[in-house]
């Protein structure tokens, strides 16, 4: 990736999520479109392959999060920013994707991430059947970045296009090895998900200013 590339797409996210991809003890990302979904038929669809995590702080979270996560909730909500602002520290590239659409399957990836079963099953019944899981490689973004969070980023959606691109930068959180190895780990875990490879992990290579 160009150190200077600038991303204008955010994909809104618990924060308690975000903090686990921001410290690396999660890596997999599994979505459902939003009450106001920006496509035609209402589904998630993967509009970025390289995006923002733009933190949300809904209260269901406190009770959709596994208990181990309760620490990253309250360090998140520690450093949740002033009302009407939005901090943007980490961004993510997908390596890969796969539609769920067997409960079984979303069952399967249990280990992978910090949300309940009881979570996992709302979500995979909401509307119609289904989920799609994204695998991410995240980075912490050399500079982070503040914004306003206008109306037009508001609501239950996934997708936000930013007012202006934003410098992204920075380093991975987890080592290309590590990553690579966890990830072949993961797609073994069910036979029956058909995962899409997007492209090979890579991370940026360059020091982080001191």
């Amino acid at each position: 990736m160009d150190t200077h590339e600038q991303l204008a797409v955010a994909l809104k996210e618990w924060a308690a999520v975000c903090a686990a991809l921001a410290n690396g003890q999660q890596r997999l990302i599994l979505r459902k479109g939003g009450i106001v979904e920006d496509t035609p038929d209402g589904r998630f669809h993967l509009v970025a392959e390289r995006f923002w995590l733009y933190p949300t702080y809904l209260h269901q979270q406190e009770q959709g999060c596994k208990p181990t996560a309760n620490p990253l909730l309250a360090q998140a909500l520690a450093e949740r920013p002033a009302p009407g602002t939005v901090r943007l520290t980490h961004w993510a590239r997908v390596v890969a994707v796969a539609a769920l659409t067997r409960l079984d399957q979303a069952l399967a990836l249990d280990g992978w991430h910090i949300l309940t079963e009881a979570t996992i099953r709302a979500r995979f019944a909401y509307r119609e059947p289904g989920l799609t899981a994204l695998v991410v490689q995240v980075h912490r973004a050399t500079t982070p970045h503040t914004i306003t969070e206008t109306a037009a980023y508001a609501g239950c959606r996934s997708w936000v296009q930013l007012s202006e691109p934003l410098t992204a930068g920075g380093r991975a959180v987890v080592a290309d090895d590590d990553f690579a190895r966890w990830q072949h780990a993961l797609l073994a875990a069910d036979s029956s998900i058909q995962w899409q490879q997007l492209g090979p992990v890579s991370t940026v290579r360059e020091s982080e200013p001191a």
